[in-house]
């Protein structure tokens, strides 16, 4: 427990998709002093996201999507080029990940590898993503993926070289910081 932080309250301000508290705290401040502060934190839960790769090809595979925060805030289309992910919910992050994989992408894979967590958007998200990467070959390939039809996702997936992705991260084409992550840990690990 943080020694600097007490008498938190909370107080719930939104329970429609997630849940969106307001937190009032008191924070000791490196000079000892007492503050009083107020931040509101958005609570979606942990999530895991995968890129699978392919060395005997050089390729990985992507998804393609609406996003609407990204659609209001500027993003002319509102479509994301990201890399496979989905909340927890229940399951752990190395079956979540798998369920999501064969969901979005139509990949059923047995073994995954965990690289590292992160938090996202640690200034107002609770949410800490688990980072994996797993190699593909067509021979696993059980359905044409999209994601699950009530969950109303209209996922693209996507087959490219892994060069070809990273150009698109300098072009701008691929803004998402997970798949940015993700395609980059691939070049630095030259897994193709």
């Amino acid at each position: 427990m943080n020694k600097n932080i007490k008498n938190i309250e909370k107080t719930l301000l939104s329970d429609n998709w997630y849940r969106l508290h307001k937190y009032a705290f008191d924070y000791q401040a490196p000079n000892g002093q007492w503050q009083r502060q107020e931040r509101e934190a958005y609570d979606r839960g942990n999530g895991a996201t995968i890129l699978l790769y392919s060395p005997a090809q050089g390729t990985v595979i992507l998804t393609r999507q609406f996003r609407l925060p990204t659609y209001v805030n500027g993003n002319p289309d509102g479509y994301l080029i990201e890399a496979c992910a989905g909340l927890l919910d229940e399951l752990n992050p190395e079956d979540c990940i798998k369920k999501e994989c064969e969901e979005e992408t139509g990949f059923r894979l047995n073994k995954v590898r965990k690289i590292f967590e992160a938090y996202m958007s640690p200034g107002s998200v609770t949410e800490k993503l688990y980072f994996f990467v797993a190699e593909y070959a067509q021979e696993m390939k059980v359905s044409e993926g999209g994601g699950l039809e009530h969950e109303q996702e209209n996922i693209e997936v996507l087959e490219m070289p892994l060069a070809e992705a990273l150009g698109m991260i300098e072009r701008g084409e691929i803004q998402d910081g997970k798949t940015i992550m993700l395609l980059q840990y691939a070049k630095l690990q030259q897994l193709c």
